[in-house]
């Protein structure tokens, strides 16, 4: 469940240091009024206690039955995720021992004979180093000293090191020799948040295990069960915004939890408004709804909903981030159809698949990116609500520009004289452009087709000679690269789909037999000229004209079935020609 690590002024005061500390508390774990808060009252006693890590237990379970315990554990996690609580959970495994059982064990049902001692903090054979104080290596020569004594009582002799990130360089240094040969009776657990900044040379000597977060669902069902325990009601919603107001950490929502609790008459249910109030979030269908108004391109009604919910104690950057969230969610609800459920009430879920049946992957991707450098401008602003606003006016302007393709689509309709298509309306699933119904790729032409848009000449000369196409749909494409193309080829197409679909398209190579571009449009020319050499006057004046030559045959754009063709004729020798090129 949850315990971590705390900066010197927020360490739990039950845990007494190994140079001598008295601890500032009780051994109750209470204060003064004899209250006991819910992240210390629900701390995990046992390994099944331990919410979203069944991964870590059932390696831990295997590894002890089977005697391959390792010398060093490494924990790492995001805050109040349960690290040192595991930590401790570990040095009474270790040490676990009864009438009965003698050995190593995560299954501590009954107690052991020396959990009570480790679990208060008062073990000889288990010491604790805060790293975040004691960062020298003179404390870690202290504490090495101690581990060449065999246990006192205990089977090994446990040190835990809590932020062991914050270890001078000289501490891990003095660390290394010991981790890398230890003594048999001795055991070395660390926890830290920062992983990235323990050594190498460290890290290679570790079991290490990653303490996940608790997504939303189950952290809110690990706060009714507490509810239940405690007599205690709390509207489902609430309970919600307190889990996503936590960010995975079991402990902070304990603590947001407590406070939740005694924001309303004892026996009453908590409502889910008192919970945001108390959190200073806006309400989420409000949420949604300024959400869509500026999806939607509604300037007017976008700014008046940001500035109600303002003025309801909103705070900006939080609503911000917020609609962050949001553009994440309307992305997973286009991806997923109707296998999308958001976390929490129904209403939820019905409102983000309403916004997201309006908008393409590609617009709820464009959105996000919006909001993503808004908040980042929002944080720098002098003033964020403004900046908010000018976001949610960017937001609202891109749902009036049309997608790439469309504009494609209109420019090409105009020269040939035809009405502009119908943005409103959903184009077919594989069209004569070779797109999707999202305006995306989805046949060899339509990509050619979006590489001339974007002006990538030199890709589409390419394709059009080098590649053989396989399977075209939108994300995948198989193809077969003949001799003379460039080495990164295939690189290059994959970045150019990437970049301009926003989707992670994958290349095969096979074997084809399908014709070049180059050769598929030399076949339609030699077939047309064939065709048109049927008719008995053009057949007829090409043998009147010595070295004459049908080069093409074009049909204008506005000519019907039946009507004339042009036909391009060549009255030069192929000697001349020959001559005139050199």
């Amino acid at each position: 469940m949850s315990e971590s690590e705390f900066p010197p002024e927020e360490r739990d005061d039950l845990t007494p240091s190994m140079f001598g500390d008295a601890p500032a508390a009780s051994e109750s774990g209470t204060d003064k009024s004899g209250y006991l808060v819910l992240a210390r009252k629900y701390r995990p006693q046992r390994f099944s206690d331990l919410i979203g890590q069944e991964s870590m237990v059932k390696t831990l379970s295997n590894a002890f039955k089977t005697g391959r315990i390792a010398h060093a554990f490494m924990l790492t996690g995001v805050r109040g995720i349960g690290k040192t609580t595991t930590a401790r959970l570990l040095a009474r495994a270790l040490n676990y021992e009864t009438d009965r059982a003698n050995g190593p064990s995560l299954d501590m049902d009954p107690p052991g004979r020396h959990c009570e001692a480790i679990i208060n903090s008062r073990h000889p054979d288990v010491l604790e180093l805060d790293a975040a104080s004691r960062t020298g290596v003179d404390d870690m020569r202290e504490l090495l000293d101690g581990a060449r004594y065999t246990p006192v009582s205990a089977r090994y002799k446990v040190f835990i090191i809590d932020e062991v990130h914050m270890l001078s360089k000289s501490a891990f240094n003095a660390l290394l020799k010991t981790l890398e040969e230890p003594p048999e009776h001795v055991k070395f657990v660390f926890a830290t948040t920062e992983i990235r900044k323990v050594p190498v040379t460290v890290l290679s000597r570790c079991q290490r295990f990653d303490l996940r977060r608790l997504d939303v669902e189950t952290l809110s069902q690990h706060l009714a069960n507490i509810c239940s325990r405690e007599n205690v009601k709390i509207a489902d919603e609430g309970l919600t915004l307190i889990a996503r107001a936590a960010e995975g950490s079991v402990r902070d929502a304990l603590s947001i939890l407590d406070q939740a609790i005694v924001s309303n008459t004892e026996g009453a249910e908590v409502p889910a408004e008192d919970v945001r109030d108390m959190l200073g979030l806006a309400d989420h269908s409000r949420l949604l709804t300024l959400f869509g108004h500026a999806a939607q391109g509604e300037h007017k009604a976008a700014l008046d909903e940001f500035e109600g919910q303002i003025h309801a104690g909103g705070d900006p950057l939080t609503i911000l981030k917020d609609l962050i969230e949001l553009a994440v969610e309307v992305s997973r609800a286009n991806v997923l159809g109707e296998a999308y459920q958001a976390s929490g009430p129904a209403e939820w879920t019905r409102l983000t698949k309403e916004i997201a049946a309006k908008l393409t992957p590609a617009q709820s991707t464009r959105l996000w990116q919006i909001l993503m450098k808004g908040f980042e401008t929002a944080q720098i602003a002098p003033n964020a609500a403004t900046a908010v606003e000018m976001t949610l006016i960017q937001m609202a302007a891109s749902a009036h520009v049309p997608p790439p393709e469309e504009a494609l689509k209109a420019i090409i309709a105009a020269q040939n004289g035809a009405a502009p298509p119908d943005s409103g309306a959903p184009p077919s699933k594989n069209d004569e452009a070779g797109v999707t119904s999202m305006g995306q790729p989805a046949s060899f032409d339509g990509i050619l087709s979006l590489m001339e848009s974007r002006k990538r000449a030199d890709l589409m000369y390419e394709m059009e000679r080098f590649m053989r196409p396989g399977e075209v749909r939108f994300g995948f494409l198989s193809v077969q690269i003949e001799r003379g193309a460039s080495q990164n080829l295939i690189a290059n197409v994959q970045r150019f789909l990437n970049d301009e679909t926003g989707a992670d398209w994958q290349i095969e190579q096979i074997r084809s037999q399908e014709e070049t571009v180059i050769e598929r449009k030399e076949r339609e020319r030699q077939e047309r000229i064939a065709d048109a050499m049927t008719d008995s006057f053009l057949s007829e004046l090409i043998k009147r004209i010595p070295g004459s030559e049908v080069l093409d045959v074009v049909t204008p754009p506005e000519a019907e079935e039946g009507e004339e063709k042009i036909v391009h004729l060549d009255f030069s020798s192929p000697q001349q020609t020959r001559k005139e090129s050199r």
